[in-house]
């Protein structure tokens, strides 16, 4: 999932990205309200971890701002605050999951992947396509029988392709979901870890690439 931190406590936020990270997440970071609005408005989330307290744009109006858009982007809305009536005041305002400080990083990691689940349609946590079985819970890839270890972002990408069900998936779609706002896009990234993928998928290779298109898997 591509996801949107923000919050302005530098260590919280680096520690909750680093998190998100590590379960194959590409995360971008914030530390104030206008930053947040800036990226929503440029990038496509599915997921926006919103400390409600932020500095220069109030987190209650980031919420707002991102409830009343078309986008399909969940926020989960961290406070310092942890009483019902905070918790009912959050939510009304637009945000669909609340979490107060101090919290276990393993529920915040669930919570939001709970989130990314509603934000797209649902699938099956097994996808299954050209003698591949991918576990996207577990993170486990099988092809024919054969354990195939991936990195964060060649799983990220993998699950990607799955996903399309056979479609083309372009190189600016994949690093959309797959890479933070960080990457450099004429690096060639997403072509070299499609190379990289192909070879750990061995023979025969099953994903195609579609001049002026893009990659997909039939």
């Amino acid at each position: 999932m591509r996801i949107l931190v923000a919050e302005d406590e530098p260590l919280l936020a680096g520690a909750v990205a680093e998190w998100l990270r590590n379960a194959a997440h590409a995360v971008d970071v914030v530390a104030d309200g206008g930053a947040a609005l800036e990226r929503v408005d440029v990038n496509d989330y599915d997921v926006v971890v919103l400390d409600r307290d932020l500095p220069l744009v109030h987190g209650d109006d980031v919420c707002r701002h991102i409830a009343a858009s078309d986008a399909a982007t969940r926020v989960l809305m961290l406070t310092a605050a942890g009483s019902v009536e905070d918790r009912v005041a959050g939510l009304s305002i637009g945000a669909d999951d609340y979490l107060s400080k101090p919290f276990a990083f393993a529920e915040l990691g669930a919570r939001v992947d709970a989130l990314g689940r509603r934000s797209r349609p649902a699938t099956d946590p097994i996808l299954e396509r050209a003698g591949l079985r991918v576990d996207t819970h577990r993170r486990e890839v099988v092809r024919d029988g054969r354990y195939v270890p991936l990195s964060k972002k060649e799983f990220a990408l993998l699950v990607e392709l799955l996903l399309a069900d056979g479609a083309a998936v372009s190189a600016e779609q994949l690093l959309e979901k797959a890479w933070d706002e960080n990457i450099d896009p004429f690096t060639g990234v997403v072509r070299i870890t499609v190379l990289k993928l192909r070879r750990k998928l061995g023979d025969p290779p099953i994903i195609e690439t579609e001049a002026g298109v893009g990659y997909r898997i039939r």
